[in-house]
């Protein structure tokens, strides 16, 4: 049986694989383990393939932030639902990229409700045109423009929104109770970012935003990050918020400096480290230094 299982999830696994391939994230955590682990005051994580998932078992049902993949999502269901007979009160996504929000379509029937910022409806569902799999997607039904509140069992959730980042459509979530707050992919933990200029990314912005995020939240909080170099490491600190922050600013000021010393865009993409930033690391430094570039240029 264990087998079976085996070539049944590997085939799953390839055919999201086809579909997903420009992704890289997808392409780096399509073969993990999943994870389901508690936090603190009923609220906790999932981790396997892509962004990860934030959850709340409350007294009077479970919510999930970001849904993974249509072969992942079943697992968190399922292990919520081992945690008793309670609706699925909400859905939420904290912004629209297939690692975060393809599985969406499991909680199909299950989920009362699915919320996100606006822009991020947009953007879902505009890449689901584009890519000609509308049918295969579960588009938010409740959206927001500057923040939103729900209260869930003994707990409060509250949603913010800081302007453009990662894309024009993120949002963080704050557990207030338990002072947990899902930051999406505002923050990459030690990994280098993907920023999504096509769908309104900007670095002087987020930036900006981090800040907003360090001086709205206190020295206690959680942070549950989407992505992080080290996959045991997708929870972390105000110091963390910080250190990306620092990446950030560092990228700007390294391409910043290339640009002004005459360097052209082809001599800028084969740099293999941000200076004062080697912390960062992974795949994907192109993607920083190009978003970076054009962002300066005002491509």
């Amino acid at each position: 049986m264990e087998r079976r299982n085996f070539i049944k999830n590997s085939a799953l696994a390839m055919a999201m694989l086809s579909i997903y391939k420009t992704d890289v994230f997808a392409q780096q955590e399509l073969f993990r383990a999943y994870n389901f682990k508690p936090l603190r005051n009923n609220v906790g994580i999932f981790t396997e393939q892509g962004g990860t998932i934030g959850w709340l078992n409350s007294s009077n049902g479970f919510v999930a932030i970001d849904s993974q993949f249509p072969t992942s999502a079943p697992h968190v269901i399922e292990e919520l639902k081992k945690l008793g007979e309670k609706p699925f009160k909400y859905l939420i996504n904290t912004h629209h990229h297939g690692d975060h929000t393809a599985g969406n379509i499991a909680f199909k029937g299950l989920a009362e409700k699915v919320v996100a910022h606006q822009n991020s409806l947009v953007n879902q569902k505009k890449a689901a045109e584009k890519a000609n799999n509308l049918d295969k997607q579960l588009l938010p039904d409740t959206t927001f423009g500057t923040g939103w509140k729900a209260p869930v069992g003994d707990e409060k959730i509250s949603a913010y929104y800081y302007g453009s980042g990662h894309t024009n459509g993120d949002a963080v979530y704050h557990f207030e109770n338990a002072n947990i707050v899902h930051v999406g992919d505002l923050v990459f933990n030690r990994r280098f970012p993907y920023i999504d200029r096509e769908n309104g990314a900007h670095i002087g912005n987020w930036i900006t935003a981090l800040d907003k995020i360090q001086k709205q939240f206190d020295k206690d909080t959680l942070f549950i990050w989407g992505h992080s170099l080290d996959p045991e490491k997708v929870t972390g600190t105000k110091a963390d918020v910080k250190a990306y922050q620092d990446y950030l600013k560092n990228l700007m000021a390294f391409v910043g400096g290339e640009i002004k010393a005459g360097k052209s865009k082809e001599d800028i993409l084969k740099a293999t480290s941000i200076p004062k930033a080697p912390e960062w690391q992974g795949d994907g430094i192109q993607r920083s230094l190009s978003a970076a570039y054009d962002e300066l240029k005002g491509a």
